[in-house]
């Protein structure tokens, strides 16, 4: 398969990077007496999850501070709806008295899609360097899942990450926004990977079971004083 075109270039750099790592992941497995690319795929990205766990947490304790402080946000919109001006005073004033911070939820997101990207780009077309490419029931990690196994998995791991994330989301998102991202994205995402090479599906899979382990792992165990959040 040809390697994507688009922003290609812009995200070299990175693909690079990654290359480099992927290949001493392999070399790892190799020391392990387990050779397999399939395995560095999941070590890599297990990697790369661990190295922005903290943007995950900063932006899962955003959320919830955001969720907590929906009732009082509301209140200051029915008072002051018609004084635009003040109701933007008044707003900014309790995220500065909650501690909350309504961009702090987006820009983790923002500063993982680079790695995200430059992820995408390797594994779209990795040179194998004439190792076997095949893991598990996968012939050829760069070709496409001939069972559907991995499609089916990227759908439902998107599904389950969705589900997680909306108990840290506010109600109004979750009556429309969250909706489309519950039901929508995990069909479109399985019906793309029915296109991608298997390693990138099994990058992507792997990347939303780490997810849902680390918002789980969050909701339960990290109880900080919303105010972190900001």
């Amino acid at each position: 398969m040809e390697e994507p075109g688009l922003f290609g270039d812009l995200f070299s750099p990175i693909e690079h990077v990654m290359s480099g790592v992927l290949t001493a992941l392999y070399s790892l497995t190799e020391m392990l007496g387990v050779p397999s690319y399939g395995l560095a795929i999941i070590l890599l990205t297990i990697l790369i999850k661990i190295l922005v766990y903290p943007l995950t947490k900063k932006q899962l304790r955003s959320m919830k501070a955001m969720q907590r402080i929906q009732p009082e946000m509301q209140k200051l919109q029915a008072k002051y709806k018609n004084n635009p001006q003040l109701l933007q005073q008044k707003m900014m004033e309790l995220y500065q008295k909650e501690g909350a911070n309504p961009l702090s939820g987006c820009l983790p997101m923002l500063i993982q899609m680079p790695v995200l990207m430059g992820m995408y780009y390797t594994l779209y077309s990795f040179n194998y360097g004439g190792a076997e490419p095949s893991f598990m029931w996968l012939p050829s990690l760069s070709e496409t899942d001939p069972l559907y196994v991995l499609p089916l998995l990227s759908a439902l791991t998107t599904y389950l990450t969705s589900l997680t994330m909306q108990s840290n989301n506010n109600a109004a998102q979750q009556n429309s926004q969250m909706k489309i991202l519950t039901y929508i994205m995990p069909v479109f995402i399985g019906w793309i990977s029915l296109n991608f090479p298997s390693g990138l599906v099994l990058y992507w899979v792997t990347m939303n079971v780490v997810q849902i382990a680390q918002q789980l792992w969050i909701n339960k165990f990290d109880n900080p004083s919303d105010k972190e959040a900001a």
